[in-house]
């Protein structure tokens, strides 16, 4: 019976992981909206609760640079700054991916942390 439950314990851990990777392969398309979803839905679980935080920062992060880049496009300065922020978008969600589908936790490093 004791393998039945740590057998049990490796799927628990295994869907999070894929629950983790998803929702970052989401947060590239859809923003903010994974996240959310995974962190109102999935409370019970630990790691996912972490992840989807992390990724709803990123996401609040990344709209705050878009809308900033908007408001520096009067001034040109702004088409500079999506791109950038479109990269760094696609970069730190790919990274968060990877990492999660090994079971690590990921932090994104330039993320404002407003969801503790």
């Amino acid at each position: 019976m004791s393998n039945k439950l740590v057998e049990d314990t490796k799927e628990s851990s295994k869907d999070s992981k894929n629950m983790s990777l998803l929702m970052w392969i989401g947060t590239i398309f859809f923003s903010f909206i994974p996240g959310l979803v995974l962190f109102l839905i999935k409370k019970e679980d630990a790691y996912i609760q972490k992840q989807s935080k992390e990724a709803l920062n990123w996401s609040i992060t990344a709209m705050i640079g878009y809308v900033i880049g908007f408001v520096l496009t009067f001034i040109a300065i702004g088409a500079l700054v999506f791109p950038v922020v479109g990269i760094c978008h696609f970069i730190f969600c790919i990274m968060g991916a990877i990492a999660t589908s090994k079971g690590k936790e990921y932090k994104v490093p330039f993320a404002i942390r407003l969801i503790k």
